[in-house]
């Protein structure tokens, strides 16, 4: 009988091997952030067959080298925890750099990346990454936002009763979904903020994720970001500074208050006096809405208001990085308003979302609009069908440099 039971113990592990369907050996840490190590071998193609692992419902790859680039596809599918169904395959954008300097640069442990994907509740993954110059020691990162966190209430940070900031270009402070609201595990940022003396402009970005979440998941989708940048990345906190979903709820996202000019991890090249804004989802394909819209103007709006800054108007910034678009030192006019590919070469924030910017800084520049979003005070229904005094040469020079999408 044990004889038996051991053949058939054997047959069933070989069967499971020969499917692909196998648990590897990861680290499994109490974050929520489990890792599959993807085999070394050839230097053009590499995969991981396909397998059950711990619940995840965001996916990404990062590899040894923080410095080295991905100069290649990456591919996942990925399968559903509640179907049992696997996903066509799905690529990952490749254009994530770690920073050059300041705390999210040197962190022990901090690692080359892609951006995440938002997969939803699944079980399974298989990845094939295909190139000219793979970097060694790939992962992939298996993000739980459920795992070990309280049941998240939403709080909302609401507008302050004393009004917006003195000025004649001063905006209403909008609705901010807090990070405690949220679920952040504020144990896992290890320094403090760093502060750049001002905001001279807003970068929009989207997360380049999929469209197909509920907005009653957007919390989990913003806490899953927060869990890929600081414990895949190793970066110390989330790299944007307000995140927007598609029914227009703002997330406050770096730490550091709202109100102050935190050196982000968002424009590699320009993130030195400057905010950023992301909206969830992929707006290369999907088209924005009102929603989405009107959060991010009124976002910008009230950011830029601070500074007394016209959200229609322009500036000159100096790169604090070679990005591939801009020389270290170099420097270029942006919009007050400006999406991430005017900084660095990238797609995002998508082209339809880009397309919307001309009108996102004119929806700023309304005050009437501005107020009428800032009081609308509950998150906008779910859209039926889905989203259809700092020296710039020196000081940027210095702290900048970080890119993110």
């Amino acid at each position: 009988m044990t004889h038996r039971l051991l053949r058939t113990a054997v047959a069933t592990a070989l069967a499971l091997g020969a499917l692909g369907l196998t648990q590897s050996a990861r680290a499994t840490p109490s974050d929520g952030v489990h890792t599959v190590r993807v085999p070394d071998g050839d230097p053009h193609d590499r995969s991981l067959a396909p397998r059950t692992t711990e619940p995840f419902s965001l996916i990404g790859i990062t590899w040894d080298d923080p410095d080295a680039a991905l100069d290649g596809d990456v591919q996942v599918r990925t399968r559903s925890r509640e179907s049992g169904a696997w996903t066509a395959w799905r690529p990952l954008d490749t254009e994530g750099r770690t920073p050059e300097t300041g705390p999210d640069r040197d962190r022990t442990g901090v690692r080359g990346s892609t951006q995440p994907l938002w997969t939803g509740p699944s079980d399974g993954v298989q990845v094939r990454v295909t190139g000219s110059r793979l970097p060694e020691g790939l992962r992939v990162e298996l993000v739980d936002p459920e795992a070990g966190s309280d049941a998240v209430h939403t709080v909302n940070i609401e507008p302050d009763a004393a009004g917006p900031a003195a000025g004649p270009l001063s905006a209403p402070r909008p609705t901010v979904t807090s990070r405690s609201a949220w679920g952040a595990d504020e144990s896992l940022v290890k320094d403090p903020p760093t502060l750049t003396g001002s905001t001279k402009a807003m970068f929009v970005h989207h997360t380049a994720g999929t469209n197909d979440y509920s907005c009653s998941q957007s919390a989990s989708i913003v806490r899953g970001v927060f869990l890929y940048h600081v414990q895949s990345n190793g970066w110390n906190d989330i790299g944007y500074h307000f995140l927007v979903d598609k029914c227009g709820t703002v997330f406050e996202g770096r730490a550091g208050g709202i109100d102050k000019p935190v050196l982000g991890a968002h424009t590699y090249g320009f993130n030195t006096a400057t905010s950023s804004v992301s909206v969830l989802g992929d707006y290369s394909t999907a088209a924005t809405n009102a929603a989405v819209r009107e959060s991010v103007a009124k976002v910008a709006a009230w950011k830029l208001g601070l500074y007394g800054i016209d959200p229609t108007g322009t500036v000159v910034l100096t790169s604090g990085a070679d990005n591939g678009k801009y020389k270290l030192g170099q420097k270029a006019t942006f919009h007050r308003i400006s999406g991430h590919r005017d900084g660095y070469p990238t797609e995002c924030p998508g082209q339809n979302l880009y397309d919307d910017l001309p009108g996102i800084r004119t929806l700023a520049a309304n005050p009437a609009n501005a107020a009428d979003a800032a009081t609308t005070g509950a998150p906008a229904a779910e859209p039926p069908g889905g989203p259809v005094g700092v020296n710039e040469g020196v000081i940027e020079g210095v702290i900048e440099g970080v890119r993110a999408r």
